[in-house]
């Protein structure tokens, strides 16, 4: 009788898992192989980048020093990195004693000089322009030799780097045959005025400018009596310290 042929153990091939699980790891080495080329530099091109940032930004292929460093966070030329560079007059900072004494030089000639007080406070500099010398009576209007005054004092502002307060002051009457109808008007208007001044006539940036009226509220004398009260009507052009005493 004849024997009956066994049946061949399992399936023809590999197991379908297998086949997926190569085709995973195919994909896998495609990934690492791309990230590869992509992190590959042509140091040709890098080069040739590097030399246009250099000319971009005019850097020497050694790159800047720290002389060169330093001399552009101080706001100093890079042409000569060995030279100090100088600030200009308008940057110098000077004491309050040193302003003082440059106003007083200026006025030192002028025939109006005993209308003018100057004196050094926790603030600055303060220059007292009298109302005698410079407003008519309830004006706002600049007279010929407040004129010439402000032109001496503008001509040392100017050499200056310091802010300037210029601030109107005024008794305690009311305004009587003027425009304004009461003394915070008055002293704003004198102040404004003078500033424009400086600004337009002495080219004086407005930014180190501003101008204040006070009124009645600060005067130099209790305003009992007509001597105290004209010491009172004056406009100060303060020059205000760079570092002033808290």
């Amino acid at each position: 009788m004849a024997r009956k042929k066994k049946k061949a153990e399992g399936g023809v091939g590999a197991p379908l898992w297998l086949a997926t699980y190569g085709d995973m790891v195919t994909l896998i080495l495609c990934f690492f192989v791309l990230l590869y080329s992509m992190s590959s530099l042509d140091a040709q091109k890098f080069e040739q980048l590097a030399e246009s940032m250099q000319k971009a930004f005019n850097i020497q292929p050694g790159g800047p020093s720290a002389a060169d460093r330093e001399s552009i966070f101080d706001g100093g030329p890079m042409d000569n990195p060995g030279e100090v560079s100088r600030p200009s007059e308008s940057d110098q900072v000077y004491t309050s004693a040193q302003v003082l004494a440059l106003v007083q030089s200026a006025l030192q000639d002028d025939e109006d000089r005993d209308q003018v007080v100057v004196t050094v406070s926790d603030r600055g500099v303060v220059i007292s322009l009298s109302e005698q010398l410079m407003f008519d009576e309830g004006s706002a209007r600049l007279r010929p030799e407040a004129m010439r005054i402000i032109f001496k004092i503008g001509n040392v502002l100017s050499n200056l780097p310091n802010d300037i307060s210029v601030e109107g002051h005024t008794d305690s009457a009311i305004p009587e045959r003027s425009i304004y109808i009461d003394n915070w008007g008055l002293s704003a208007a004198r102040a404004s005025r003078v500033t424009a001044y400086l600004n337009e006539q002495m080219r004086i940036s407005p930014n180190r400018l501003r101008a204040v009226g006070f009124g009645a509220t600060a005067p130099l004398v209790p305003n009992n009596s007509e001597a105290n009260m004209r010491l009172n009507r004056r406009v100060d052009i303060v020059i205000l310290s760079m570092h002033p005493v808290r």
